[in-house]
C-alpha cells in the first residue's frame, strides 16, 4: 500500500527572489497550495534488497524511468534513480556507495532530478549530482531548464554548419587530423597507451571560452593531479565532473549526463565549449550495471541493448548549436577492451563520431609520444581545416609512411637495395625524420605552426646531412 507525506509550507526564499515582500511571498504559497499533489509525495516500502540496488512496493503509479527517490533509514536521507517500473513495484539503483536499505523501509519519489549549472561553476569541480567536491564555497544554482536526461540537442536542420578548425597545439593531430569547433572526435586505446595523456594535451587547447571535463570511472588518486598539473591554470575556465571508480553505476552513469548539461549551458550563452569524456567505455559499463540489474537481458558480449540507444543520445547532445549560440566540440577517449578495436562499444561509437584518433601499443613501445598512428586515423572534417596545399602534403605524408611501414619486414631481413627504388628510398630517408618531428610530451610548448614546425624540422635535418666543402 502506498503511503503519502505532507510537504511543509515554505519557510523562506532564495536570494534574489521574492525577498522580504510579503505580497510576492503570499502569492507564491498561494500558488504552491492552490495544487493538492504539490502538497504530498507518494511513497512504498523497501520489499527487496540486492547488492545493486532494492525494490520499493507500493509506488507503481506516477513513477517514471528516471525518476528520483528519497530512501530515509537510521536517521539519514539518501537518494537513488527508478530504473525498472512494474505492477508490483519499482527497482531502485541508489547514488550512495552504500545505500544502507532495509526491509520495511519508506521510499517518497520526488520527480525528476533537475540540474541547474550556473556561470560561477567555472573553475570547480562537481559530482554526478551537481556537488561541489572541491574547497571551494557552496555552488550557486542557476535557472532550471528541465530534467538532467531530456538533453538540449537543437533540430538537426537548425543547427549551424561545421566549418572552423583550429589548433589544438598537438603537431600530430593538427597535421592528420585536424579538428573543427562542433566537431567530435574519438580517442581509441587500450589501457595504459596513453590516452589521458593525450587527452590532458587537447585541454591546454585555448581556442575554448570554456571546457568541461568529465572523469568517469578514473583512478581516485588521478583526479587531483590531473587538475592541478595537467589542467593547471586553464582550471579558471574549466568545470570538472567526478566519478571515481568506487562509485555507484548510476553516478558513474550520470556524470558525463551531468558534463553535457553544464556544456549545453555554455553553448547557449554563445561559448565555445570543449568536452571531454574519459572515457566513454566506463560509461558504457556502467550502464550495462544498471541495464542489467534492472532485468535488462545481454545482448553483445554482455552488454544489453538499451546501452546501444543511450549512447548516440549522449553523443548526439555534442556538436554546433543553433543559429546565434555557441558549439560543443567533443573529445572522447574510447578504451579498447582488449586491444580489439570491434568490440562492441567501440564500434558503435565509432559510427556515430566525426573522426577517431588511433593510439597504437606498438608505436608506445618504440618511445614515440603521442604514439597515434595517422594511417589508422582519420577526421572525417579535416577537408574544412586544410588548406589545398596542405591537404596535398598530407595525401603524400601518408603514402609515404605507409611504403615506409609495408616494407620494415623486408629492410629487416636486409633484402632493401637503396637505388632500387626511389620513392622506398626517400621514404627510409624522410619518414624517421617526419616521426621524430610530431614527436611532442605534456611539458614541451604547443605548437602555433604544426606545419610550419615540421617543415623546419625537415630542413633542418636536411642541412645537417649535406657534407661541408671547402
Amino acid at each position: 500500500m502506498s503511503q503519502a507525506e505532507a510537504v511543509p509550507p515554505p519557510r523562506g526564499l532564495a536570494a534574489g527572489q521574492e525577498g522580504d515582500n510579503p505580497l510576492l511571498l503570499l502569492e507564491r504559497i498561494q500558488g504552491l497550495y492552490s495544487d493538492p499533489a504539490s502538497l504530498v509525495r507518494l511513497g512504498g516500502r523497501i520489499c527487496e534488497v540486492t547488492s545493486t540496488g532494492y525494490q520499493v512496493r507500493g509506488m507503481s503509479a506516477g513513477s517514471r524511468l528516471g525518476d528520483v527517490v528519497e530512501h530515509r533509514s537510521r536517521g539519514m536521507t539518501r537518494r537513488g534513480e527508478i530504473v525498472r517500473v512494474t505492477t508490483d513495484g519499482v527497482t531502485v539503483s541508489p547514488f550512495e556507495r552504500s545505500a544502507d536499505a532495509g526491509v520495511g523501509d519508506p521510499v517518497f519519489n520526488t520527480g525528476p532530478f533537475i540540474l541547474s549549472p550556473d556561470n560561477a561553476w567555472r573553475g570547480r569541480s562537481i559530482d554526478a549530482l551537481g556537488r561541489g567536491i572541491d574547497s571551494g564555497p557552496p555552488l550557486i544554482g542557476g535557472v532550471p531548464t528541465g530534467a538532467l536526461g531530456d538533453g538540449g540537442v537543437p533540430p538537426a536542420l537548425s543547427r549551424e554548419r561545421v566549418g572552423t578548425g583550429f589548433s589544438t597545439g598537438v603537431k600530430v593531430i593538427d597535421i592528420f587530423t585536424p579538428i573543427c569547433f562542433g566537431q567530435r572526435l574519438g580517442v581509441f586505446a587500450g589501457s595504459g597507451v596513453g590516452k589521458s595523456t593525450l587527452l590532458a594535451m587537447l585541454a591546454a587547447a585555448e581556442a575554448f571560452d570554456t571546457v568541461v571535463v568529465a572523469l568517469i570511472g578514473e583512478r581516485g588518486r588521478e583526479v587531483r593531479e590531473f587538475l592541478e598539473d595537467t589542467i593547471g591554470s586553464a582550471m579558471a575556465k574549466t568545470v570538472a565532473v567526478v566519478a571515481t571508480s568506487d562509485e555507484n553505476p548510476m553516478m558513474r552513469k550520470r556524470a558525463p549526463e551531468t558534463a553535457m548539461r553544464v556544456a549545453e549551458h555554455f553553448r547557449d550563452q554563445g561559448h565555445r565549449v570543449l568536452v571531454i569524456l574519459d572515457s566513454i567505455t566506463r560509461y558504457a559499463h556502467a550502464l550495462r550495471e544498471v541495464a542489467t540489474a534492472a532485468g535488462e537481458a545481454p545482448v553483445a558480449r554482455g552488454y544489453p541493448a538499451s546501452v546501444f540507444t543511450e549512447l548516440p543520445k549522449l553523443l548526439e547532445r555534442a556538436g554546433p548549436g543553433a543559429a546565434g549560440s555557441g558549439s560543443i566540440t567533443a573529445i572522447i577517449s574510447v578504451l579498447v577492451d582488449g586491444d580489439d578495436h570491434n568490440d562492441p562499444v567501440a564500434d558503435c561509437v565509432r559510427g556515430i563520431l566525426d573522426g577517431h584518433i588511433v593510439l597504437d601499443r606498438t608505436i608506445a613501445e618504440q618511445g614515440r609520444y603521442p604514439p597515434v598512428n595517422p594511417l589508422a586515423s582519420i577526421s572525417r572534417l579535416a577537408p574544412k581545416a586544410w588548406t589545398d596545399d596542405q591537404r596535398l602534403l598530407v595525401t603524400r605524408l601518408k603514402a609515404m609512411i605507409s611504403r615506409f611501414e609495408d616494407t620494415r619486414d623486408i629492410r629487416l631481413l636486409g633484402a632493401y637495395q637503396p637505388g632500387a627504388d626511389a620513392e622506398l628510398d626517400a621514404a627510409v630517408r624522410q619518414v624517421p625524420v617526419i616521426y621524430d618531428a610530431l614527436g611532442q610530451s605534456p611539458r614541451d610548448k604547443p605548437s602555433v605552426d604544426a606545419f610550419g614546425d615540421l617543415a623546419r624540422h625537415l630542413k633542418a635535418r636536411e642541412r645537417a646531412n649535406v657534407p661541408q666543402t671547402a
